[in-house]
């Protein structure tokens, strides 16, 4: 596996909520990422794919809620969420996607 395939794996996807939204304001911007996933290899993916510079990373881990769905319990995966910090004056465009 290279290094760009093992970007693009720690990278999972996008936060598109309001919070997140917000968030860009203050050069904040949000992804999905692996459960394994440290904050180096976050920063290093973030870097490498949107050629911006990582100031800080911030992770947080949101526990599946057992659900319902007719009758039937369900348990939702957990996911771990990245909050990058970037350098005043860069921006990442989301919305365009990987």
């Amino acid at each position: 596996m290279t290094t760009i395939e093992k970007h693009y794996d720690t990278i999972l996807s996008p936060v598109v909520t309001e919070k997140s939204t917000l968030a860009s304001e203050n050069n904040q911007f949000v992804f999905r990422v692996p459960l394994t996933a440290s904050k180096p290899e976050i920063a290093e993916a973030v870097e490498a794919l949107f050629k911006v510079k990582v100031t800080a990373v911030n992770t947080l881990r949101v526990k599946g809620k057992t659900k319902l769905f007719r009758g039937r319990r369900y348990t939702r995966s957990t996911v771990k969420k990245a909050i990058v910090t970037l350098a005043d004056g860069q921006s990442i465009d989301v919305t365009t996607g990987l």
